[in-house]
């Protein structure tokens, strides 16, 4: 009975292992990719305006995608063997330093996938074995992928944001994720003009940009998924702990040059939590803070 009841999360997790391997990948080079984009797309532009330009460098790589070229080390070219490439197996066998030259390796990899093995087990745990568990855990995955490429380089791409935003609402109609449609829609659309409308009176007043639009599909997104009760909770509980991050951030002097810091991995992780403890409970929880103070 044990070995039944453990069975799918096991799968999942497992599942979620390799899947984290691979979000490892889309975080450090789908950024990558969008600026080696937007710099053949400018350049083409000036040249049809007329202006004589060089020609773009060639990368160091003939091909650069999600699939290809294979891994390396970023220090000395060591392509990563298959073996060296099992989701946290491989970062403990080999002591977390490169094969071929000794570098240590960021904790951050396997981190990752642990995280996303976790997401993957509960999903499966909570759903057991079916579309439902499969859609929630496809949607931690881009959540946590998210977070990780904005808190890296302040960008949200919309490659992600906006196909999580329509699959959010095609499981609404589909009844696979267990939010109503018309919940889903106004999640999504309360979602977007929240942000916007605090983006756009902070602009007003300061004549300075508050967030990047990348976060309004975030938000529309989150709410697509989770509904329109969700955006209250993930609002706030993304603020507190923007703010207490922050002010660590702060006393320890590792703030970013110009002090500040994205707001997308606040939104992803709120809305993470929301999805783990639900909206109940992160409404008591903020209302048990509030009384404190």
């Amino acid at each position: 009975m044990m070995l039944e009841t453990w069975s799918v999360p096991a799968l999942f997790g497992v599942l979620g292992l390799l899947v984290g391997s691979f979000l490892n990948v889309v975080i450090y080079r789908l950024p990558v990719m969008m600026q080696r984009a937007w710099k053949r797309d400018s350049v083409a532009y000036l040249r049809e305006q007329g202006y004589e330009l060089k020609e773009i460098p060639e990368p160091d790589e003939p091909r650069f995608n999600l699939m290809l070229p294979r891994s390396r080390c970023r220090q000395c070219g060591h392509a990563i063997t298959a073996l060296e490439n099992i989701p946290i197996v491989s970062y403990l066998a080999l002591r977390g330093r490169c094969r071929g030259c000794g570098t240590s390796i960021g904790i951050r990899y396997p981190l990752i996938e642990l995280v996303t093995g976790l997401a993957f087990g509960y999903c499966g745990y909570r759903w057991g074995l079916g579309y439902t568990a499969a859609a929630w855990a496809g949607f931690c995955a881009v959540m946590i992928a998210l977070v990780m490429i904005d808190w890296d380089t302040t960008l949200l791409p919309d490659d992600m944001t906006l196909p999580l935003l329509w699959a959010g609402l095609l499981m609404a109609w589909s009844g696979t994720i267990g939010t109503a449609l018309s919940d889903a829609l106004a999640g999504a659309m309360v979602g977007y003009i929240s942000l916007w409308s605090v983006c756009v009176l902070f602009k007003l007043v300061t004549g300075k940009d508050g967030m990047g639009h990348g976060d309004f599909k975030l938000l529309a997104a989150l709410g697509a998924w989770l509904g329109l009760g969700a955006i209250l909770p993930i609002v706030l509980l993304s603020s507190i702990l923007g703010a207490i991050i922050g002010l660590g951030l702060k006393f320890s002097k590792r703030l970013r040059e110009g002090g500040y810091m994205p707001y997308g991995p606040f939104l992803g992780g709120a809305g993470i939590v929301v999805l783990v403890v639900g909206t109940n409970t992160i409404n008591g929880w903020i209302n048990a803070l509030i009384g404190i103070y």
